[in-house]
């Protein structure tokens, strides 16, 4: 391995999670997986929790293998899923393990807070956030409500990634693009709300110092030294939203571009250097969350592939086995636009069945209902395509420049019929790929904080240097323009 230095990145998703080295030469970057593991969501007392400790002992695990084998670490870097938290007592102890996003406390108080506390108006005015009955705001609210111990007794709210940094250097930090995601920051003052914070019964003092991606948290404590073997390295916050690191990975050449971050969730935004805070924002239901470099992230959240994800579990054991390429290959053998489906529709947030979750609103809304795995496959795509469009659509009325390219990135940049189809309805040129973008953005963070590339445009640059991106160009625009028309009057009924 010689004398070169490494990163080392924590990435973690809802599902799964890795740890991951990457190195920069000659303007190009190399990537090595270390480890993978799952991160099982935990059902006990009729609530959902994430293990944290499980996390933390597999950011050990990769720390202590790079270790064994001599390799050099600069610094770390973790980033996370958004909007969820960790309680720490006055002791310094986690007081339980955190909620998870999907838990069913939060179905109902989003409307009764917007309801009996602040307005949903008052709340987006301040914020610029979506409404996800998810969000950190509401997630607290219910456990007020409910009477949570843990709320109740918290010294410190400390965001996911920036717990398993505290984990890692005994040091508490609220990381700017993680915290933006809580639909408690004002974007314009990058502080928390105050008048949000009480209105939860709560005070600034129970978050970290707000710290921008970039900044060294502290280095690790005598105890991560010790049981990884490492000395003490420098723990960098990046990034800590996947999706601000993700973003920042984009191998765009200028700043007129559109990304959909395409995974279990897709986002599909814009750049801007300042929040979109309006009332045509706020009835379209977009987002505001931080980026790098004072950036910010303007997008929607859309229900991606969660619905073929859902699905392919529910399928019989020989569809299962079938390879994705295998399986969307069936897909395209089946009549087109058949049966479709708005896929942020509330039906298929959580239905105990994906499949029969479909099959009823396509016979709600008078539609043939999809039987096949080829079939529902072939109605999902079809249909996140046609919602891709109507976003898109809708993110060229916000932006103050010309949108012509849309940087498909993630996962979803290797699914090749979705990503043709995306060509074709929204009319623009995709270009799919880097397929690693959440860990690529947080190890290129890395390396700004040490010094080695300059800003976001020299990152970009060498990401563009070290991968491939596929082009797609629209085709078939008659016959999309009569399928969007279609999606149109389905969905807005």
């Amino acid at each position: 391995m010689g004398n070169k230095k490494y990163f080392f990145a924590v990435d973690l998703g809802a599902t799964s999670g890795r740890t991951i080295i990457g190195h920069i030469e000659n303007d190009k970057f190399e990537l090595e997986e270390v480890t993978r593991f799952p991160n099982n969501l935990i059902e006990q007392g009729g609530h959902y929790y994430w293990d944290i400790y499980a996390l933390y002992f597999e950011i050990i695990r990769g720390l202590k293998e790079v270790a064994q084998r001599g390799l050099e670490v600069t610094s770390i870097g973790i980033d996370t899923w958004g909007v969820d938290f960790v309680f720490i007592g006055d002791d310094g102890a986690i007081l339980r393990n955190p909620r998870a996003y999907r838990d069913p406390i939060t179905f109902e108080a989003m409307d009764d807070y917007l309801k009996n506390v602040i307005s949903k108006k008052e709340v987006y005015d301040v914020t610029g956030i979506q409404f996800m009955n998810f969000n950190s705001i509401f997630q607290l609210y219910a456990m007020k409500r409910e009477g949570n111990s843990a709320f109740r007794n918290a010294s410190k709210i400390l965001f996911v990634s920036d717990a398993l940094s505290w984990m890692l250097t005994g040091n508490e930090v609220c990381e700017y693009t993680i915290a933006s995601t809580s639909q408690l920051l004002d974007p314009r003052t990058k502080q928390l709300d105050e008048r949000l914070l009480n209105s939860l019964g709560l005070t600034r003092s129970k978050f970290g110092k707000m710290v921008n991606p970039g900044t060294q948290i502290g280095v690790l404590t005598e105890e991560v030294q010790r049981l990884t073997g490492l000395g003490p390295v420098p723990v960098i916050a990046v990034a800590g939203h996947d999706t601000g690191s993700a973003v920042a990975a984009v191998p765009a050449k200028d700043e007129n571009f559109a990304y959909l971050s395409s995974g279990t969730w897709s986002l599909m935004g814009i750049e801007t250097k300042d929040a979109i805070i309006n009332d045509l924002s706020y009835e379209r239901n977009f987002t505001n969350e931080g980026g790098i470099e004072g950036t910010t992230r303007f997008l929607k959240n859309i229900c991606g592939m969660w619905l073929y994800e859902r699905c392919r579990l529910e399928w019989p054991e020989e569809v299962r086995k079938l390879s994705h390429p295998e399986l969307q290959g069936q897909a395209m053998t089946v009549e087109p636009f058949r049966s479709l489906i708005n896929p942020d529709d509330a039906a298929f947030a959580a239905p105990s069945s994906m499949i029969r979750a479909i099959q009823e609103y396509c016979r709600d809304t008078n539609q043939p209902v999809p039987e096949t795995p080829a079939e529902i496959c072939r109605c999902i795509f079809d249909s996140l395509a046609l919602r891709y469009r109507q976003v898109f659509d809708w993110l060229k009325e916000f932006a103050s420049f010309d949108l012509h390219v849309l940087h498909i990135i993630g996962g979803g940049s290797l699914n090749k019929y979705l990503n043709q189809f995306t060509a074709n309805s929204t009319g623009a040129t995709v270009l799919a790929g880097p397929q690693e973008c959440t860990a690529i953005g947080n190890i290129m963070l890395q390396a700004k904080a040490s010094g080695l590339v300059s800003d976001i445009w020299q990152m970009r640059q060498i990401i563009a240097n070290s991968t491939e991106m596929k082009k797609y160009e629209p085709q078939d625009k008659e016959t999309w323009d009569e399928a969007y028309k279609k999606y149109l009057n389905i969905t807005n009924k």
